[in-house]
């Protein structure tokens, strides 16, 4: 059978697909696959950010203390790797190697999920198998001697599954579907829900009755989202592997010189769109320690744990995510909404002002010499919350939908890269905090977020024609 004929093949059931998915509305007015897509990312994330409030604690505070990290399987060779790229590591030091070796790596594997995805089993199998690499990793890290397994096998789980369940969300709609960016930030949405939620449940747990359930609960929350998940799989997008499984290969259109051109403006972003995220990445690292010498914590006759500043960050960017998702519906009904590309410069210029607001509580600190009052974090968390919600859920819409026929799992697996790279930078600048006064640390931060602003507006105007929809891609779809 030629390709051509197994690409038609492939393409009848798709688009019979697409079409029904155009009238379902079943779901907050979108297709029901992505109620079924976010209840499982749902449980996904709640596992992975209850695991995170976790991790550091539990290995500063237990398992890397003298007599009890020697039972960990590994640990000497392990050890000796990270002090090649950290320099020398005390047990406290490594606790913080290893939380940060797996915040990075956990943005990188993605690509190797894409890449099964894509080219070996489809994404509903590799979804799948990553839910259950998760789930068994989250298990192991009950146990001493099986921890540095369970972190590689979290690794390796969260590649699999997190750029693949992504992409199949953008695959419930067509090129020309307006819905596609709403439908990721109601998507998004669910994951804000979890950032609240997960701490509290499972470091609750952690803390207070044992690390181990903890952990569990975590696995017991993403055997959950696997449920989930399969449960609705006859929702989501069918797959040429699906179709063709006597194929041992699956072909795809050979890439234009367009294509290509695509490809390059996306990868050329991620810098740009790492600079954007400065100062909402920064909320877990620098922030915290500057929240503690310049915001008053005092509450209810008590002082409150700094590391509540995540839930209050997160309370604050679920309202503003449904105010943001609200907005761009009207506007829609009204105008023809802008391009993904200009909502992700528009969020970018707003995000820009908020660490201004800290700026300014900084110089207020240093002349009155008292902290300011708790309630002032608000300012800052609106208006950094409002520009992200236009950032992160649309860069995923725009990866997602731009990207060509057949990579869709790898691109959007090259757009977390841009966390990686984030991430990365925030350590650096995280380091200035004690060499700069905070006025200007929080100035830098800003500069750097405006800079992104205007390289965004600078992309939109010269290269925004090469991401918008062609006339083929609307045909096609």
């Amino acid at each position: 059978m030629s390709i051509s004929t197994d690409a038609a093949q492939a393409a009848a059931p798709l688009s019979v697909f697409h079409e029904k998915n155009k009238s379902d509305t079943r779901f907050l007015g979108h297709p029901v696959g992505l109620g079924w897509l976010s209840g499982s990312e749902f449980w996904e994330r709640f596992a992975y950010y209850g695991m995170q409030a976790l991790l550091v604690l539990y290995l500063s505070h237990s398992l890397f203390t003298p007599g009890k990290i020697d039972h960990v399987w590994g640990i000497e060779p392990f050890h000796r790797a990270l002090e090649h790229l950290y320099g020398k590591l005390d047990y406290a030091a490594l606790a913080s190697a290893v939380v940060g070796f797996y915040a990075a790596t956990v943005y990188l594997t993605p690509l190797l999920g894409g890449y099964i995805a894509d080219r070996l089993i489809g994404r509903t199998a590799t979804v799948t198998l990553g839910a259950s690499l998760m789930a068994a990793g989250y298990f192991l890290l009950c146990v001493d001697q099986t921890f540095l397994i369970g972190i590689f096998a979290l690794l390796f789980g969260v590649g699999c599954f997190k750029g693949n369940i992504a992409a199949q969300v953008g695959d419930l709609y067509t090129i020309d579907d307006s819905r596609r960016a709403d439908g990721f930030q109601v998507y998004f949405l669910g994951i804000q829900i979890a950032v609240i939620i997960a701490p509290l449940v499972t470091g609750t747990l952690g803390e207070k009755v044992g690390w181990t359930w903890g952990f569990g609960s975590a696995g017991v929350a993403i055997l959950i989202g696997l449920a989930i998940y399969l449960f609705g799989r006859t929702a989501y997008p069918p797959e040429v592997f699906a179709e063709r499984r006597n194929t041992a290969k699956a072909e795809r259109p050979a890439l234009t010189g367009r294509d290509w051109g695509v490809v390059a403006i996306l990868v050329l972003l991620l810098p740009v769109l790492a600079m954007s995220a400065v100062g909402n990445q920064q909320i877990f690292n620098a922030y915290l320690i500057w929240s503690e010498k310049n915001y008053d914590l005092s509450l209810f006759g008590g002082t409150m744990p700094t590391s509540w500043m995540f839930s209050i960050d997160a309370v604050v960017s679920t309202f503003l995510m449904i105010g943001v998702i609200t907005f761009w519906r009207w506007y829609g009904r009204h105008w023809q909404e802008p391009a993904e590309i200009t909502k992700i410069a528009i969020g970018t210029a707003i995000s820009a002002f908020a660490p201004l607001t800290l700026a300014l509580f900084s110089q207020i600190v240093v002349q009155t010499g008292h902290p300011v009052p708790l309630w002032w974090a608000i300012a800052f968390h609106v208006i950094n919350d409002t520009g992200f919600s236009m950032i992160f859920p649309v860069g995923l819409a725009l990866y997602s939908r731009a990207a060509p026929k057949g990579l869709g799992g790898i691109m959007i697996a090259i757009y977390y890269l841009h966390l990686f790279i984030g991430n990365n930078l925030i350590g650096y600048l995280g380091g200035l905090l004690d060499k700069m006064s905070g006025a200007q640390f929080w100035l830098l931060h800003s500069a750097i977020i405006a800079a992104a602003a205007v390289l965004l507006f600078l992309a939109r105007i010269f290269l925004g024609h090469y991401l918008a929809p062609t006339k083929a891609d609307v045909a096609a779809a």
